[in-house]
């Protein structure tokens, strides 16, 4: 039997966890969330019933709390004053940055907490829907639960990780920098081409055949040897007329990604020399 789940908060990860779980056969007994429209909606595609989180809580015997990181533990004191935990339930949240320690209202009531993160990005809950069957998972929390966390990735088709709180900080800078952060690189090269008089709507489904091939060489050799370019190759001159070329704002985000690159091209093989003219250039604040 796959047990009753309880859903507070109905956004995008939310949304996501209660549609594949439904799909794959665990009763969603009952949503909530601070948007009763929300609440409402997620509750008429699952069958659940829309209600107050203690209520959802106590419908649950695995709640899943998928609010903001900000309020998750303040949702757990408020479902802990009202009855809403009890033994023998699995209470989880899927923050990637926080432990499973800030569900402690849970556990003091004799539930079994746990954080289980999907490395994944959601942009909408369509896209949530979508990304979450095969997605990576983290693990951190109460011993108990592992078996059913399982089973609830092996039923969502993914890839379970272990790990313990202390390297869920790092573990989340991880995930912020390979997609946040991605964004952010991508900005730049949105701003660098357009400035260079390519036309806005062409750029990405220009860059888009380079910015694959690169994550695919990644994949299949790892950073350094799949480096490649005028740091990698040594090309001080070229590097410095795009320094040249740049405006302040895109220099200093491009120079500080030259400084680490540089570190990169020495372990792939670059010339002491070579590296110090980089670093020079790089080095430069404007």
């Amino acid at each position: 039997m796959r047990p009753k789940v309880a859903v507070v908060g109905a956004g995008r990860v939310g949304t996501a966890f209660a549609l594949r779980l439904k799909e794959k056969g665990y009763p969603v007994a009952a949503v909530a969330s601070r948007s009763p429209a929300s609440a409402g909606r997620l509750a008429e595609m699952t069958g659940a019933k829309a209600c107050g989180a203690a209520e959802a809580a106590r419908e649950g015997e695995l709640v899943l709390l998928t609010t903001p990181d900000g309020v998750i533990a303040v949702v757990a004191e408020e479902i802990s004053r009202e009855g809403g935990f009890r033994p023998g339930q699995f209470v989880a949240h899927a923050s990637g940055a926080l432990p499973a320690a800030v569900l402690s209202p849970a556990r003091q009531a004799g539930a079994a907490v746990f954080s289980l993160h999907p490395l994944q990005s959601f942009a909408t809950p369509e896209l949530a829907v979508d990304r979450l069957p095969g997605s990576y998972f983290t693990f951190e929390g109460d011993a108990d639960a592992i078996p059913l966390v399982r089973r609830l990735v092996a039923d969502l088709g993914g890839i379970l990780f272990e790990l313990d709180a202390a390297a869920k900080p790092l573990y989340h800078a991880a995930a912020c920098v390979a997609s946040n952060y991605l964004v952010t690189l991508l900005d730049l090269v949105l701003t660098l081409a357009e400035r260079a008089g390519l036309p806005r709507e062409g750029i990405f489904p220009a860059f888009l055949p380079l910015i694959q091939g690169t994550l695919q060489n990644v994949g299949a050799v790892g950073p350094v040897t799949g480096l490649t370019g005028p740091v990698a190759r040594g090309d001080v001159e070229t590097i410095r007329q795009h320094a040249l070329a740049m405006e302040k704002d895109a220099w200093e985000l491009y120079r500080l990604l030259g400084l680490h690159t540089v570190k990169l091209a020495r372990r792939k093989g670059l010339s002491p020399e070579a590296a110090r003219e980089l670093e020079k250039i790089f080095g430069e604040v404007r």
